[in-house]
């Protein structure tokens, strides 16, 4: 199994499980920050709601996330 490792990381990897699950017959994505979206009907739309999150959390400015 091929590892990813984010930019200074040190140590052994961490285990990562997969940010896909689903419960019945919906699809959900859950992010490392611990938020949960969905249902979603498929995995591949779970995949496309993964995404288009990411993208739109790419587009805040760093400011815009408060602690």
């Amino acid at each position: 199994m091929e590892s990813h490792r984010r930019t200074g990381e040190a140590g052994p990897a961490p285990f990562r499980s997969s940010r896909f699950f689903n419960v019945g017959s919906q699809w959900y994505f859950a992010t490392r920050e611990g938020f949960e979206s969905g249902p979603f009907a498929s995995r591949e739309r779970a995949e496309t709601g993964l995404r288009r999150f990411l993208h739109v959390v790419n587009l805040l400015p760093e400011d815009a996330v408060t602690h």
